[in-house]
């Protein structure tokens, strides 16, 4: 069969789908626009896609051959599943494998920020630093300080057990109660405003959809603590950019650290004038082992759904029960 992939992704998959399928890969550089992809798709039979890539439910009804689409990714806020679920189309994501790179970028954001990283790389090699100060790039401690997870799913409980070494207090905000979380780091699930009010560092983890959009807001930034950091690593929109920009601004929270934007991959162009916020080009699974596990995982769901099997990453099984 033939299968459209929006992106070249790291061999290994797509290796694995040339021994049994006939693949054409979007051939340029950046993401393709809607109409792109319906021209990629003409006489094909699965889909490969990537999360920044429009598949709404034009380009599912556009080519009629259509019989599966994977995504390169663990969110699929990008598809219309309803559209594709209609015309019992399954679709596919690749949850797991990105768990522990992600939650380390969560990581690697917190630091950067609390400990002023970047700030202090800039000052250095702009031939300012002349010496040792008493006052010099102060930042926050994270040893011994409270934790806020937002969303105590797969990676929001790897961010939080990697705080161990540090002898955090966890606080969460999430539909379920974590027992793991709850037993081993004798975390306390919250609500949201505790959270906030409470914690020195919160970690955003939620998936997007009509709930978490604009979770935090202005009202929410207000709430936090003036030396509180903020990361998210999940998904731009789930924080209203223009009020971060104004908390940062207004020093109502001493930092950010982002690897998603609301609009992405426009960026508020206010941030790039910011030094107490870190910007990353939402890469936060952008490991060599990370993205090459991906890549065979899409392979394989792909190969199972045109095979009219159920793929194992199957996001809308229910259509094989109708």
């Amino acid at each position: 069969m033939k299968i459209f992939v929006t992106r070249k992704i790291p061999k290994v998959g797509l290796e694995l789908l040339k021994e049994k399928h006939e693949i054409e890969i979007f051939p340029h550089d950046g993401i393709p626009k809607k109409e792109e992809i319906i021209q990629g798709l003409k006489g094909k039979d699965g889909l490969l896609c990537l999360l920044s890539d429009p598949i709404d439910k034009d380009v599912i009804n556009s080519e009629i051959k259509l019989k599966m689409i994977a995504s390169y990714a663990v969110g699929y806020d990008n598809i219309d599943v309803a559209a594709a679920s209609k015309r019992k189309i399954p679709v596919s994501n690749t949850p797991g494998v990105l768990t522990d790179a992600t939650s380390e970028m969560a990581w690697a954001l917190l630091f950067s920020v609390a400990r002023r990283i970047v700030e202090g790389d800039k000052f250095t090699r702009a031939g300012k630093y002349y010496g040792w100060g008493p006052m010099l790039m102060l930042g926050q401690d994270v040893a011994n300080k409270t934790l806020g997870i937002i969303g105590a799913g797969r990676i929001g409980t790897a961010v939080a057990e990697k705080s161990k070494g540090f002898n955090m207090k966890i606080l969460y905000f999430s539909k379920h109660k974590n027992e793991k979380l709850n037993r081993e780091l004798n975390a306390k699930q919250v609500e949201l405003p505790i959270l906030l009010k409470e914690s020195d560092f919160v970690s955003i983890h939620v998936p997007l959809s009509d709930k978490t959009f604009h979770l935090i807001g202005e009202k929410e930034l207000k709430m936090m603590k003036e030396n509180a950091v903020l990361v998210n690593t999940s998904r731009g929109p789930v924080i209203d950019e223009k009020a971060l920009v104004k908390a940062l601004k207004k020093k109502w929270i001493f930092g950010a650290g982002l690897d998603v934007y609301e609009n992405e991959p426009e960026i508020n162009e206010e941030l790039f004038e910011l030094d107490n916020v870190i910007l990353q080009p939402h890469s936060a699974s952008a490991t060599f082992d990370s993205r090459s596990k991906m890549a065979i995982m899409a392979a394989e769901n792909m190969i199972a759904g045109l095979k009219g099997e159920i793929p194992p990453n199957c996001v809308n099984p229910e259509i094989f029960n109708k």
